[in-house]
Parts: C-alpha cells; structure tokens; sequence
C-alpha cells in the first residue's frame, strides 16, 4: 500500500486499518447474536463473549432491524440496562448505508453522553437462511482506538486559504495605517533574524499591524513566547535567549533567513490597499505564511517565496490570487 500523501488519504488509510481489525470479530458476534436472537438475555450473554474479542469497544449492543436496541449496553464494567429498548434510528451511524458485506465502519461522531469524538461499527445480523433480523453494534472512543499509521506529515507545497469573508469584501474600503513596526522595521527584522538564525528560535510570526511577535524556542518547544513592540526594537531583546546552534536537520539555510524577512517587508509596503499583515517563517519544515489585508492566507516553502520575487505578488498580477474565493 502506498504512503499516504494528503490529511484525507491519511484518514483513509487508518480507518481502513482499524475496519480490517474489527471486521472478523463483529461477524463472529454477529453469528453468536443471531442464535440467541431475539432473547434479551441471550443477546447479553453472547455480547458478553464477544466484547472480548473485540479490541478498544467501549460498548457492544443488539439492534433490531428499526434500530431499536435489544440488549442492554455490554461494558467491560459490567451491564448498563437503561439503554434497553433505546431508538438508536437517529444516530449518525444508523443513517449511513450499511454495504452488502454487511460491515460499516461509521464517520467520527461526537458522543451524547461524553462529548467526544467516537467511531461506531455496524453488522448486520442474519439467520441461517440469510434474513437480515437486525444489527450489532460496537462503540469506540476515537482515544482509546490503536493508531495504526505513522504521523502525518505536513504537506510542504503551495496552499492558499481565503479569510472572513466580511474582511474580504470592504478590503477597497481600508488602508495600511503605519504601525510601530513599520517605523522601526529594520530594526525589528534585524531582532527576529537574529533570534532565529543564532538563538534557537524555530518558529517566528510577525504580526505588522499590531507591532509584536510570537516565537517558539527548540530548548522549550511547547509554549510561545509573545515579544511586544519594546522588545521587538531593542537588540538587546537577544541577549534573553543563549546562542544556540543552528539545526543541521532545518529545511531552510540559516543564511536564507534574512533574505525571507526582507520579503516579507517588501510585501509590508507594497500597496496601500493590499499588504501584508502577518507573516511567519518555520526552520524544521521550511514554510513560509503569509496573511494579507483582504484575510487570504498563503502557505509555501522559503524557496519558491524567495524565487517569486516582489513583482509576483503585485496586486495586479493575475498569476496570484491574494485573496482566494
């Protein structure tokens, strides 16, 4: 099987993981269910069995053919009577098509009683002359589910993602105001440059309009830091954070940094009406974001930012849509 390449490919493939591991032990409980059939407590004994087999399910129950339950909850703490007699009819994974194979693996769903997300798989229950008499069901909270893939990687091609529509629509109605940053800008590029190329830090967004930074440090991956406009214009802001080698493992050259933040300036001033508002640099996976004034986003490698050029991102320029539709 290939590598899934996209979030949605990802998704697929571990839901058909997680169905391939389901799908022998809800039959088999499905067989046992259908001797027992129609018979509460013959239902709750042959679930009882089954739960066993049937990795991370929180509850197993019987279902008649209008979704009206059978059997009472099974749970690995014991039996949950009130929902008997329950109209599951209602439920997300009651309104999709159950395929002729007779096994659905339901869309994630939030739960009633937990709130969380949750899986639910479905098998039809036949007897011994293939009559459908009902369904089992099986619920899965998506944290205790085994994850059967690797972690998704980051996409690192060219995405643009239109903003607030509202935004968007009254962008001809505004004009860059001059913020701090923008009359302190070479000393504030000169901070974050410094900051990312000698100080360890990893991940630094530059938000214009409202003069300030966040930034996120190798040494202390977890938490932001937030430098407002008085530590943006002061070069002593660095001597705050140890010199830190620079990673060998970034996708962007450390003399590459300088080069992206002045791009970013340039797209700062280019135009009073469209112009840039945030913009950011990550090392590690060596993507660059960009928000305009109109709210369109822009995410794309360091490399093709630098090889655009100011000219291509003119607001005049049909090869670039500033603000997607």
């Amino acid at each position: 099987m290939s590598t899934p390449t996209t979030l949605a490919e990802s998704v697929s493939h571990q839901r058909d993981a997680l169905a391939n591991l389901l799908r022998e032990p809800l039959a088999l409980a499905a067989q046992a269910c259908s001797r027992a059939w129609p018979s509460r407590a013959g239902l709750n004994a042959a679930l009882i069995q089954a739960l066993t087999t049937v990795p991370a399910c929180k509850y197993l129950y019987a279902l008649d053919t209008h979704a009206v339950q059978l059997s009472d909850n099974i749970s690995h703490e014991g039996l949950i009577d009130t929902d008997y007699k329950r109209d599951r009819a209602d439920r997300p994974y009651m309104r999709e098509a159950v395929p002729n194979q007779g096994f659905l693996l339901s869309q994630a769903y939030i739960s009633l009683r937990v709130k969380r997300p949750s899986l639910t798989a479905i098998q039809i229950v036949r007897d011994d002359d293939g009559q459908v008499l009902g369904f089992v069901g099986a619920d899965f909270d998506l944290r205790d589910l085994p994850i059967t893939g690797k972690l998704y990687d980051e996409p690192t091609y060219w995405r643009q993602i239109k903003g607030d529509p509202s935004i968007r629509s009254s962008v001809f109605q505004q004009s860059r105001t001059e913020s701090q940053l923008d009359l302190n800008i070479d000393t504030v590029l000169g901070v974050m440059v410094e900051l990312m190329a000698d100080h360890g830090v990893f991940h630094g967004k530059l938000h214009f309009s409202s003069s300030r930074a966040t930034i996120w440090l190798i040494e202390d991956p977890f938490r932001y830091r937030l430098l407002d406009f008085d530590a943006l214009k002061d070069p002593d802001t660095c001597l705050i954070y140890p010199h830190c080698p620079y990673p060998a493992d970034a996708l962007i050259p450390k003399d590459k940094i300088e080069q992206v933040f002045d791009g970013l300036r340039a797209l700062r001033f280019m135009d009073e009406t469209f112009y840039l508002r945030a913009g950011s640099l990550n090392i590690f996976n060596g993507m660059v974001g960009l928000t305009f004034s109109c709210d369109g986003s822009h995410y794309l490698p360091w490399d093709e930012f630098l090889s655009k050029g100011y000219d291509f991102w003119a607001p005049d320029n049909p090869a670039v849509e500033l603000c997607p539709s």
